[in-house]
């Protein structure tokens, strides 16, 4: 399944400064039994954002309108728990393009690069800085820059790099998941097997 060519995103952000966020937070357990990627992002963070009866938690960041952007800025060790791909499948269906952490569990950020959703690791320092940005501008921007590895703050011009698997940034760069890039291949796959002696 393609999805959005990954480039170059400049957007405001969502700060959520909670560590060691685990995947049954990001989508529980009962909301799993879909299995399209579609309609996940109405329960991601499901109990956080609402309560029993089905209001939204005033308190949570995803209820407060004065975040917004496909950026979510989170804190150290997110994505940890159980190796569902549904919470990588509800950041995306809900809209966010990259996830800011310190560190991610590696099963949730390989889960992410397949379906299109760039984890940018940062330093702890430079994860404090993008919070402490937000909270003096809800509107501040960052921008993610894929083809250089750079994340920078916009308004203070602070930037720092990030690595990312080759193969993964090809294929976010060009909106490919594992099998679209093998189709990608099809033509030089036709070619070297008509070139072939049998």
């Amino acid at each position: 399944m393609a999805y959005d060519k990954f480039n170059i995103l400049k957007s405001s952000a969502v700060p959520m400064p909670i560590e060691n966020v685990d995947t049954d937070q990001i989508i529980p357990a009962r909301f799993l039994k879909a299995t399209e990627r579609k309609g996940f992002g109405d329960n991601l963070f499901r109990d956080w954002r609402y309560n029993a009866d089905d209001t939204p938690k005033k308190d949570f960041v995803l209820n407060n309108p004065i975040y917004s952007g496909k950026i979510l800025v989170a804190g150290k060790n997110f994505g940890s728990g159980s190796s569902r791909e549904h919470a990588a499948w509800a950041i995306y269906d809900y809209g966010f393009r990259c996830v800011v952490s310190s560190f991610f569990a590696d099963i949730f950020k390989g889960n992410s690069l397949n379906i299109g959703i760039l984890p940018v690791t940062v330093s702890a320092e430079f994860l404090d800085k993008i919070f402490k940005a937000i909270e003096a501008d809800p509107k501040t921007e960052l921008e993610v820059n894929l083809p250089a590895q750079t994340i920078t703050i916009l308004a203070t011009g602070e930037k720092e790099s990030f690595d990312i698997n080759g193969y993964k940034k090809n294929n976010l760069m060009n909106g490919y998941d594992d099998i679209d890039f093998l189709q990608s291949l099809k033509d030089d796959i036709q070619k070297v097997a008509a070139s072939s002696i049998y």
